[in-house]
């Protein structure tokens, strides 16, 4: 199984910088083994049975970009750091640019009060202690920070006010996501209301998204590729939900595919979940065997992805083409902002 097998060409044009407003005005490809119909997100209502049960994260995604400088006898350097997960001591791994110009020990100062001290650096990443702790980090943080675009949006544009709207769900509760489930933001108050009216559950886990979801996979042959570690949770009363849909035979189905990586985590080999925390690495790829998600709401995915081969991995190799083939042909927005679809295999 080879990277190139999971490579297609896509036009820049297709690849969204703003969200659909209403969120739930995206559209939306039904994709079943043997039909494609195009749709909008609001149609969810007619393809979704009572009793359905959809599995939502509720990572909430911090203003994780930071722009400051480091004072050394008056002279000052311009730095940008992008947070990437707090330590259990209350550190955070971080990239800090440029990490040459700051010393162990010294300050970064940004706005709203925030400083940073440089603990310690391994493997390109910084590890920094701030001034501010809880409730006072999140309140500095929220005035400081800009939301962490994706590198294919912020090679196009800078973060901006709206974006601490746009991407994030209407639903995020749990803080410590550096990117957004982003099939969950087609999502809104409407939306929901109109699933629960027909019958529709609701399942809240976490799975806190790192930045590596971004890494390019740099292996050929991708079964030798090394995932990046998440910290998620499935509680008692997600595990308990999921688990009553798989024995009355009920759909679980997960909107997007970090609520699908969790709960296939917490699975056992004998496709029963139970209450789960902790650090998940779950590679997801062809001749992978489900053993919770009967289906996926997902977005479209950059060519040659982990997000690529899972889907892949659902659907089938061959089947996955058409779809991306068709969703290309009919313009389809791609990518975190971008349409959805809704994979039923």
């Amino acid at each position: 199984m080879k990277l190139a097998d999971f490579d297609f060409e896509l036009p820049e044009n297709l690849i969204a910088t703003r969200p659909a407003v209403p969120r739930s005005a995206s559209k939306l490809l039904v994709a079943t083994p043997d039909r494609l119909v195009d749709r909008s997100v609001t149609d969810l209502v007619e393809y979704l049975r009572e009793g359905d049960l959809l599995v939502l994260n509720d990572t909430k995604v911090i203003p994780a970009r930071l722009f400051g400088h480091r004072d050394r006898e008056g002279n000052l350097s311009k730095m940008e750091v992008t947070l990437l997960s707090p330590t259990p001591e209350g550190a955070w791994r971080a990239l800090v640019k440029p990490l040459r110009k700051v010393r162990d020990g010294e300050l970064i100062t940004f706005a709203a009060g925030l400083e940073a001290e440089l603990v310690s650096r391994a493997d390109g990443q910084a590890l920094l202690s701030f001034n501010r702790h809880g409730q006072e980090f999140d309140d500095a943080l929220a005035l400081a920070g800009q939301m962490p675009l994706p590198p294919y949006i912020a090679a196009k544009r800078a973060a901006d006010a709206q974006d601490k709207t746009d991407y994030q769900t209407v639903f995020a509760k749990t803080t410590g996501a550096v990117a957004a489930p982003t099939a969950s933001l087609h999502f809104d108050t409407a939306l929901l209301a109109a699933l629960e009216t027909k019958g529709v559950e609701f399942a809240h886990v976490t799975l806190h998204v790192g930045a590596g979801t971004f890494l390019p996979v740099k292996v050929d042959d991708v079964k030798t590729h090394k995932m990046h570690a998440e910290w998620g949770q499935v509680t008692a009363k997600a595990a308990a939900q999921i688990s009553r849909a798989k024995e009355q035979g009920r759909r679980v189905i997960p909107v997007g595919t970090t609520a699908l990586r969790l709960i296939e985590s917490a699975a056992t080999a004998q496709g029963q979940i139970a209450p789960w925390q902790g650090e998940t690495e779950i590679f997801i790829y062809p001749g992978f065997s489900f053993k919770i998600a009967d289906a996926l709401m997902t977005n479209f995915h950059l060519p040659k992805s982990t997000l690529m081969m899972l889907v892949s991995a659902l659907m089938g190799q061959h089947r996955i083409r058409e779809i991306y083939d068709h969703a290309i042909a009919q313009e389809y927005r791609f990518f975190s902002y971008g349409d959805s679809s809704l994979l039923l295999p």
